[in-house]
C-alpha cells in the first residue's frame, strides 16, 4: 500500500537521528528492542513506540500482565517523545481556561486539570521509581507576559486557576519576575504554575523503553506499519521486514503515520511543526546580562509562542513554531526567523553562537482536545493523540488510562477519563485543504505577532 502523508518527505526520515541536542546527550543510554523479523503475535499490538504507545505497554504489563508488542518507524523515542522542549506541564487544550469553562463548564474543566496534575505526578514517579535518568529541573512553569494587556489577561485566567480550578498559580509583577527569575525585552509580569517541570525527553523515553522491556515488552523499532488489515477477530499489521497478527490494537501516534493506514483516523489530526534551537553554553556574565536565575521552564504569551528554558549544561533551549510544510529550504528560513525571534527576545546574547536546530510535530484535532477512546465500529481498537503541545505529561497518563482499561475489561468509558477527552474529534472539513489552513493561520499570527 502507497503511504500518504501531509508533509514534506524530509519529516519522514526514520531511519535517520534527528540532529538534535537531546540526541547528542543520551548516546551513553542504549538503543532497546530489534525490528519486527517474520511472523509474530501477541494480545495486544502498540503502533507508535512515544510515550503513549511507550506508557500503554509498560502498564499493560506491570499491572495487568497482558503480552504486548510496540511497533516504531524509527528509534524508540525517535518522534515527538525525542525531540519537544522537555516541559512536563498542565493543558492539552488550545482554549484558555475561561474558553474551556464556557464551552464544557467548571466542573468538567476542574475535572480536566484534576487530570493534568495527576499526568504530571504520573511522569515523576515513573521517573522516580524506575531509576529514569531524566535530569529533571525547575519547579513550576513560568508564564511571561509580552505586553501590559497581555499580562491583564494572564492575571485573570491566574485567578481562576486559583479560585475556581484549585490549581496552584503565584502572580508576579515585572519587578517580581525580574528578581526571582530573568529579565527580557518583552515582559510584563508573570504567572507560575505547579506542579510541572523540565526534563531530557529522549533520555526519559529511553529510560522507560528500558523499563518497559524489563517486564517483558517486546519492543520494535524500525519497524514501520505499512498495512493495517483485519481478518476475523484478528488484526494484522505488516511492516518492511515482518507481521504482527493482535486481538487488539492500540493506536498511539500522532503526525507521522499515514494518512490512509485506518481509516477511521482518517483527517482527524493536523500536525503542526514545532522548532527548538539550544545555543553554546552561557558564561556566569552572559547569564547576569538578562539577570537569568533559574532552572524552571518559561514561555511567552506572544501570538507566535515561544518557549525556552536554561538546560543543565548552561546552554539555552529557544523554541517556537515551524515551517507550514518541512521542506529543507523553507526550514532553514523558519530557523531563521525563530534565531531572530530569540534574538529580539534576549538582546543581550545576541552574538550567542547557535549549536543546534531542530524541529517536529505537535498535534491539534478539531476541537482542540485530546482524543482519548475506542472506535465505535470497531471496540478493538483504542487511541489517544492530540496533546497540543503538552504530550510529555498528556501522553504517559493516556497510555496508563487505555491499559486500565484494556485491563479491565469494561465496555464503557472510565470515569477516569475527563468528558472533554473522550472519543475521536470529527475530521476537519475537507481535510485535503488542512496545509492550506495551517498556511493561511500561520500568515496571520506572523502579521498578529508583529504588532502584537
Amino acid at each position: 500500500m502507497s503511504t500518504t502523508r501531509l508533509f514534506d518527505d524530509n519529516m519522514y526520515r526514520f531511519g535517520e537521528p534527528q540532529r538534535s541536542y537531546w540526541e547528542a546527550n543520551s548516546t551513553d543510554l542504549p538503543d532497546v528492542g530489534e525490528p519486527l523479523q517474520g511472523d509474530a503475535s501477541c494480545e495486544v499490538a502498540v503502533i507508535g513506540g512515544g510515550y503513549t504507545g511507550l506508557s500503554a505497554a509498560y502498564h499493560l504489563a506491570k499491572n495487568h500482565q497482558v503480552d504486548v508488542r510496540v511497533l516504531d518507524a524509527g528509534h524508540i523515542g525517535w518522534g515527538a517523545s525525542g525531540r519537544n522542549g522537555g516541559f512536563c506541564s498542565m493543558g492539552g487544550s488550545f482554549f484558555d481556561i475561561e474558553e474551556l469553562i464556557s464551552r464544557f463548564g467548571v466542573d468538567a474543566a476542574r475535572a480536566h486539570y484534576g487530570a493534568q496534575r495527576d499526568a504530571v505526578e504520573l511522569v515523576r514517579d515513573l521517573i522516580t521509581n524506575e531509576n529514569i535518568d531524566a535530569r529533571m529541573q525547575g519547579d513550576g512553569e513560568l508564564e511571561l507576559a509580552h505586553s501590559a494587556g497581555a499580562f491583564a489577561h494572564a492575571r485573570r485566567m491566574g485567578k481562576v486557576f486559583r479560585e475556581q480550578i484549585g490549581v496552584a498559580t503565584e502572580i508576579y509583577s515585572a519587578d517580581e519576575v525580574r528578581e526571582r527569575y530573568c529579565d527580557s525585552a518583552f515582559q510584563y509580569g508573570g504567572t507560575l504554575q505547579r506542579p510541572t517541570f523540565g526534563l531530557h525527553p529522549l533520555r526519559f523515553a529511553k529510560g522507560l523503553a528500558a523499563a518497559t522491556a524489563r517486564r517483558g515488552t517486546s519492543l520494535h523499532p524500525h519497524s514501520e506499519v505499512l498495512e493495517w488489515t483485519k481478518d476475523g477477530s484478528h488484526h494484522r499489521l505488516a511492516t518492511t521486514s515482518g507481521t504482527l497478527r493482535a486481538r487488539i490494537v492500540v493506536y498511539a501516534t500522532n503526525g507521522f503515520l499515514p494518512e490512509n493506514l485506518h481509516g477511521g483516523f482518517a483527517g482527524v489530526t493536523l500536525p503542526l511543526i514545532s522548532a527548538i534551537v539550544v545555543t553554546r553554553p552561557l558564561t556566569d556574565d552572559e547569564l547576569a546580562v538578562h539577570h537569568w536565575k533559574t532552572e524552571t521552564p518559561v514561555f511567552n504569551t506572544r501570538p507566535l509562542m515561544n518557549y525556552f528554558r536554561l538546560l543543565p549544561d548552561r546552554r539555552f533551549m529557544f523554541g517556537g513554531r515551524g515551517h507550514s510544510t518541512g521542506d529543507p529550504a523553507g526550514s532553514e528560513r523558519n530557523f531563521d526567523r525563530l534565531i531572530a525571534a530569540f534574538q529580539r527576545q534576549w538582546p543581550g546574547w545576541r552574538r550567542v553562537s547557535i549549536d543546534y536546530k531542530w524541529h517536529g510535530f505537535i498535534c491539534v484535532t478539531r476541537r482542540l482536545t485530546p482524543c482519548i477512546g475506542r472506535l465505535d465500529d470497531d471496540d478493538s481498537v483504542f487511541f489517544g493523540f492530540g496533546y497540543h503541545g503538552n504530550g510529555v505529561n498528556n501522553s504517559n497518563w493516556t497510555g496508563k488510562q487505555i491499559a486500565d482499561w484494556i485491563g479491565s475489561g469494561q465496555k464503557d468509558t472510565p470515569d477516569s477519563i475527563p468528558v472533554l477527552m473522550r472519543g475521536l474529534a470529527e475530521p476537519f472539513p475537507l481535510p485535503g485543504l488542512r496545509l492550506r489552513y495551517l498556511q493561511t493561520a500561520l500568515t496571520w499570527k506572523r502579521v498578529v505577532d508583529r504588532f502584537s
